[in-house]
């Protein structure tokens, strides 16, 4: 399992973000920040997508290190 942090363009309505119940959205003025573990990077992939076919722009994408 790898934590990730997806930051995105512009923020994310709560229902979008339900989508993704095992990761914790933070909403920053003009911007979302998703941060959790994802399994695998098949599961990461289908975040990225999901994402994308909702028309909200990845601006980055950061794997943290366990500590």
């Amino acid at each position: 399992m790898t934590r990730a942090l997806i930051r995105v363009d512009g923020e994310i309505p709560e229902d979008v973000t339900s989508a993704f119940p095992h990761l914790i959205a933070r909403q920053q003025r003009a911007s979302t920040t998703l941060i959790g573990d994802v399994i695998d990077q098949q599961e990461l992939q289908g975040v990225l997508n999901l994402l994308s076919a909702l028309g909200i722009d990845v601006v980055e994408v950061v794997t943290i290190p366990d500590d």
